[in-house]
């Protein structure tokens, strides 16, 4: 009989080939499980675990983003991304033991991960957990969303106004009349240097001998 560790790796064979574009693998996620052996309450566990984290994609990237920190969640590989999704999911929508959770989890990312995945899988999933230890999982949603809505809408008034700035520059540029700001300044800073000329000299004076008497 099957266990829930070889239910995982059948799971996340699953997501990662849907993940990669192949919606066959999720309509045939029955006859795969058969094929690996995985069968009765484990092939019911795995299916479980299968349909809701596609149900859930959207809420468990946006939890999954919010802890990597430098990363994007669209950089990770396709095998990160089903194991971060599967731990996210038994974590927050199964409410499995967190240890059980990301042992699993790690253990996942050795066998099919390269050498940074544990470290990355693990750190991840903690951080989560420890953000989900004294809120709702919906509160904590919503927190996330409006923050992200946040960081877009400012990120795109910026474009916006970068891109106004833009067309105004080469609106004045292509009208003899009215130079660009750059040029108005060029042309100010070579007025102020020409009316900055270094001071005139004084005038000398010739050495009078003051020994000398004046002719009579």
């Amino acid at each position: 009989m099957a266990t829930r560790t070889q239910a995982r790796n059948a799971v996340i064979g699953i997501l990662y080939a849907y993940d990669l574009g192949n919606e066959d693998a999720l309509k045939n996620a029955k006859e795969i499980l058969e094929e690996k052996r995985i069968r009765h309450k484990q092939q019911e566990f795995a299916l479980c675990l299968t349909l809701g984290v596609v149900e859930q994609k959207d809420s468990l990237d946006s939890l999954i983003s919010a802890h990597l920190k430098e990363w994007d969640i669209e950089r990770l590989g396709s095998i990160e991304r089903a194991i971060l999704r599967l731990g996210a999911y038994e974590m927050c929508y199964q409410k499995t033991d967190v240890p059980i959770v990301i042992n699993e989890a790690i253990e996942l990312s050795k066998a099919y991960g390269d050498d940074n995945a544990p470290r990355l899988i693990n750190g991840v999933l903690d951080s989560l957990q420890k953000a989900l230890k004294d809120k709702d999982l919906q509160e904590y949603l919503n927190e996330i969303k409006a923050t992200q809505s946040a960081l877009k809408q400012a990120a795109l008034n910026a474009s916006q106004a970068k891109e106004r700035t833009q067309k105004q520059d080469s609106k004045l540029s292509k009208n003899p009349k009215y130079p660009s700001t750059r040029a108005k300044n060029a042309k100010n800073t070579k007025h102020t240097n020409s009316n900055a000329q270094s001071p005139k000299p004084r005038k000398s004076f010739k050495h009078v001998d003051s020994t000398k008497s004046k002719n009579p």
